[in-house]
């Protein structure tokens, strides 16, 4: 759902509903600075925009089945953002954004009433079916990231938008 049809409604705020952002992960055994950093920024979006994250089972790997393991990762995956949700898959080769960029793509979603799913895959990827359903591409760096530390990155990334959408003191252009 990429809110092409959605209704507009305010942006988020003490007036409207909070803006949910799910960040859907395969795996689920990180170390444990990986647990904290992602915490310490979802527990810091607690008001009108919130973070959760939602770690995704990864696929049985063995003897040439990846394919068939990635593809089970984002059966998973799809089904944790729910149908409202509108995906973003983190990609090396999607969409690079600054900070004010990515302020300016919350702020303008946040008005469409959609909670926002974004999906980091595992070892070998992101599933194509979460690929194609993705209203966006983003890319966090033009290196492949360790998944924890994607995590990390994707989270503080948030956070940093979202104190620009407030005027936060966070951002130092």
């Amino acid at each position: 759902n990429c809110g092409r049809a959605a209704p507009r409604r305010e942006a988020a705020g003490p007036r409207g509903p909070a803006m949910l952002m799910r960040l859907l992960a395969a795996g689920t055994r990180m170390p444990a600075w990986v647990d904290a950093g992602v915490r310490d920024y979802a527990d810091r979006l607690r008001g009108d925009y919130r973070l959760e994250l939602v770690e995704i089972d990864l696929g049985r790997r063995g003897a040439g089945n990846a394919r068939r393991a990635v593809e089970s990762e984002g059966e998973r995956m799809l089904a944790a953002a729910g149908p409202r949700a509108a995906l973003v898959a983190l990609q090396v080769g999607g969409r690079a954004l600054s900070t004010e960029q990515l302020a300016r793509w919350l702020d303008e979603r946040s008005r469409l009433g959609e909670p926002l799913a974004f999906c980091i895959g595992g070892p070998d990827g992101l599933a194509p079916a979460v690929d194609q359903k993705a209203c966006l591409r983003w890319s966090l760096s033009s290196l492949t990231l360790p998944h924890g530390l994607a995590r990390v990155v994707a989270a503080e990334a948030l956070y940093r938008a979202v104190s620009v959408i407030k005027g936060l003191p966070y951002h130092r252009p």
